[in-house]
């Protein structure tokens, strides 16, 4: 067990371990929905 600080070190390790190092992309926002206009 480890604690890693830096971004850099985080990279590294998920790298090495094949995944992914970039985070997910959010869907955009949304509106109310259409019974909350009532």
């Amino acid at each position: 067990m480890a604690y890693v600080k830096g971004a850099r070190g985080v990279r590294a390790i998920l790298k090495h371990l094949g995944l992914a190092t970039a985070g997910a992309r959010r869907a955009p926002a949304r509106g109310p929905h259409q019974a909350a206009r009532c």
